[in-house]
């Protein structure tokens, strides 16, 4: 008799446990990063280290190389949640979308203008043309700011060319079809063998930061409302990878080094110190950042009406930082 009593409250014991704690279904879901480099790879960590499972999710994780790309799959429902930055989202809304960003956990764009050996001042720049992958892009922002940086107007004094990926815009840049290119910090340790180059701007030495929605979860409007505890999920996942990026530097190497064809010792260096330091850890969308974007996109767009608020829906991250989840994986105060 005692014994029965003994395994009955085991298993009540057992029941209430499985009952009190989080219980999901893996529900199935396909989310998109758009590069590779150490800048994207929350995303990456998230699915290696278990993150999206830890969340019921059942995550179906594809690279697409470009924001425009990755912001008309999500319109198209192949992809659920997908990384975009806020140029993309603001350029799409003023054409008619309804995309929204649910959370960023890097707010600022840091590149850094790579150009020939023989550009020596900004100068030397005009009449000359810079690679990006496509206009609307982040590395078309990144390029646009920082010519303005240096005194420079975009396509008038330098010619911004759409060359594509970053070992198209290498390989333009060595055969000499464009002066220049710009790529994240430590990239150029990434591109082989390259003609003789410098560094002629960085964007964290511009004397202030250029405030950007860079990476960024991404859904439609309609997605949100119907399955809006799956989008949670994800923010949630991504938290946590985004806690273990700045809390763990090899274990975070090891994950950018498997998705990252030759990324070799000192671009993990370069590329970790940088980015740790830009993750948010609580991931609001910059407002400041996607006004920017969304004047620029209505200039373009100039009879659309739209607000700042109609591109942003923080409801998912104040919920989050409420319920206590990002104290639980940060610490009070971490």
């Amino acid at each position: 008799m005692k014994q029965r009593v003994f395994i009955c409250g085991c298993l009540l014991i057992l029941v209430l446990g499985l009952t009190s704690s989080p219980s999901y279904s893996q529900e199935r879901i396909s989310l998109a990063y758009s590069s590779s480099d150490a800048i994207n790879a929350i995303w990456t960590v998230a699915k290696d280290l278990g993150f999206y499972k830890k969340h019921g999710l059942d995550a179906d994780l594809v690279y697409i190389g470009s924001t425009t790309i990755s912001v008309a799959a999500i319109l198209a429902g192949d992809i659920h949640v997908g990384n975009a930055a806020g140029s993309g989202v603001a350029l799409a809304a003023a054409r008619g979308a309804d995309l929204v960003s649910v959370g960023c956990y890097i707010n600022t764009l840091v590149y850094e203008l790579v150009v020939l050996e023989s550009v020596k001042s900004p100068e030397d720049l005009k009449g000359k043309a810079i690679g990006i992958s496509r206009f609307g892009s982040v590395s078309d922002v990144a390029a646009r700011e920082m010519l303005k940086g240096i005194g420079l107007k975009p396509m008038e004094d330098v010619n911004i060319l759409q060359i594509g990926g970053a070992s198209d815009r290498a390989a333009a840049f060595s055969r000499g079809a464009i002066a220049g290119f710009p790529s994240p910090p430590g990239n150029v340790h990434l591109t082989g063998k390259l003609v003789p180059y410098r560094i002629l701007v960085n964007m964290a030495d511009l004397e202030r930061r250029y405030p950007l929605p860079f990476i960024c979860a991404v859904t439609t409007k309609n997605y949100l409302a119907k399955k809006r505890d799956v989008v949670k999920r994800v923010v949630m996942a991504l938290i946590e990878a985004g806690h273990y990026f700045k809390t763990n530097k090899e274990g975070t190497q090891r994950v950018v080094a498997k998705y990252l064809r030759g990324a070799n010792k000192d671009y993990l260096e370069d590329a970790y110190r940088s980015t740790a330091k830009l993750i948010e850890r609580v991931p609001y969308t910059t407002r400041e950042g996607m006004k920017i974007q969304l004047d620029d996109a209505l200039k373009v767009n100039p009879g659309k009406k739209l607000t700042v608020d109609e591109l942003i829906d923080d409801s998912i991250v104040r919920e989050i930082e409420k319920q206590g989840f990002i104290d639980r994986v940060y610490g009070k105060g971490g």
